[in-house]
């Protein structure tokens, strides 16, 4: 059986996913697993159904998946165990073992920030996702979303205003748009952005299959926004998610007479960070610097490899005495947010150390 077919059955296997799988088999390359016998599964703890899959896979079902690629051009199948699988969904709690692509794959390389929101959202905050999207785009990220009505379809319409960069991560199979809608933003985001999901391409809409895709959603960005949400939605799950991933919380206030901001005025007062256009996002993220891809003639936001301790613009505005907060955010230019979210790293790593009035760099550091 080829390797690729091995990773769809891996996928097949009943009540395991890629965090249990490896919590069982710990070292044991799990492409091996098909070479075990019966017995030899049974002692590493696989019950019948699991290995019926290892020693007999439903071969018309793998099978099919291979149609499914060859029937359109730009479809991939990534799996946990490929070279080319997320780095950031890796360090989630329970990644997808599968995920299924229609477009650029290359885009879940890119820097993103996830964009969710109120599925029955007002005109105003339609008109906040679209504006932000649009901005964060022309900055070169990638804005990433459910596919959902409301904030989700505005934030994608926001980023193919100038055919920016933007992935739709689906509850469904692809072959399958929900809502449908949708059916017509789907196509577009598939000629010049990225379809994904974790569910194979015929996998009907399901309301347990929503709160999966969320995590995939904020797992696959360095931030999230929360444009419109009540007290209680699906929105403040998916940021409270993003929060247990280390990912940054982000919620556009609104007006206290609007219900559907009401759970964005609750993350702000919990500590996510008040915006109110992309120049708010982008002090979070000095970290990145914007590249010029001539091939599509946009912008794209990519990690500098320039910057680290030695030319970190914290750290080279503090000296061999006591430098104040203040005086750091002045001399950095950068908000005092970010800046205490540096020191603090860059303390933990013994380049500084916190004194009564700041901060003094420890001697030998460059």
């Amino acid at each position: 059986m080829k390797r690729f077919h091995q990773a769809l059955a891996l996928d097949l296997l009943p009540q395991l996913g890629v965090y249990r799988l490896s919590k069982r088999i710990k070292e044991i390359c799990p492409f091996s697993l098909f070479d075990l016998t019966h017995d030899e599964l049974n002692q590493i703890g696989f019950n019948e159904a699991q290995i019926k899959i290892f020693h007999h896979p439903p071969i018309e079902k793998l099978e099919s998946i291979d149609r499914w690629l060859l029937a359109k051009p730009n479809r991939t199948v990534i799996s946990y165990y490929d070279d080319n699988y997320p780095e950031l969904l890796k360090e989630i709690s329970s990644p997808p073992m599968l995920l299924f692509c229609q477009g650029n794959e290359k885009l879940l390389h890119s820097a993103q920030i996830a964009m969710v929101g109120s599925r029955t959202a007002t005109i105003s905050g339609k008109e906040t996702a679209k504006h932000l999207a649009n901005e964060l785009t022309q900055q070169g990220f990638c804005v990433t979303s459910g596919l959902a009505a409301g904030i989700d379809s505005s934030a994608h319409q926001g980023a193919l205003i100038n055919k920016g960069n933007t992935i739709a991560v689906l509850g469904s199979g692809l072959n399958i748009i929900y809502p449908k809608s949708n059916i017509s933003l789907a196509k577009n985001i598939e000629q010049d952005g990225l379809l994904i999901s974790e569910f194979w391409p015929n996998t009907p809409p399901n309301a347990s299959q929503f709160p999966r895709r969320n995590r995939i959603v904020s797992g696959l960005s360095l931030g999230i926004i929360v444009v419109e949400a009540a007290q209680r939605s699906g929105s403040l799950i998916t940021a409270r998610l993003a929060s247990e991933q280390n990912r940054e919380v982000f919620a556009v206030p609104g007006s206290i007479n609007n219900p559907k901001v009401a759970g964005c005025h609750q993350l702000i007062s919990q500590g996510a960070k008040l915006i109110t256009c992309a120049a708010d996002i982008l002090d979070e993220f000095p970290q990145y610097k914007f590249v010029i891809d001539e091939t599509a003639n946009k912008h794209l936001a990519v990690p500098d490899k320039q910057y680290n301790d030695v030319l970190d613009p914290v750290l080279t505005n503090i000296g061999y005495e006591t430098t104040s907060i203040d005086l750091i955010s002045q001399r950095s230019n950068l908000s005092i947010d970010v800046v205490l979210e540096r020191l603090l790293f860059l303390e933990l790593t013994g380049e500084i150390m916190s004194l009564s009035g700041g901060y003094i760099r420890n001697k030998g550091s460059a």
